[in-house]
């Protein structure tokens, strides 16, 4: 990604992004929302954290291991 690319995306942040700090703060929440009843109803119930999901990296990429490890539980390989 280029600078320019990188403001790009920073100025068409979704307001109802709540951030990282906030994100962080309920993700195990959306996890198990998210893992029992869908993206969908996560999204409808939290859409500031949907919205940071779908812009930040990192933290999405801690929502895909959180959310592995929480429906790989009792589950044998």
């Amino acid at each position: 990604m280029t600078g320019w690319q990188a403001i790009d995306r920073f100025l068409r942040t979704d307001p109802r992004d709540v951030g990282c700090d906030e994100a962080m703060a309920v993700l195990h929440v959306y996890v198990d929302l998210v893992a029992g009843e869908g993206t969908d109803v996560a999204g409808r119930r939290y859409p500031g954290v949907a919205a940071h999901l779908a812009a930040c990296g990192p933290c999405t990429e801690d929502f895909h291991g959180l959310l592995e490890a929480v429906t790989r539980t009792g589950q044998t390989e």
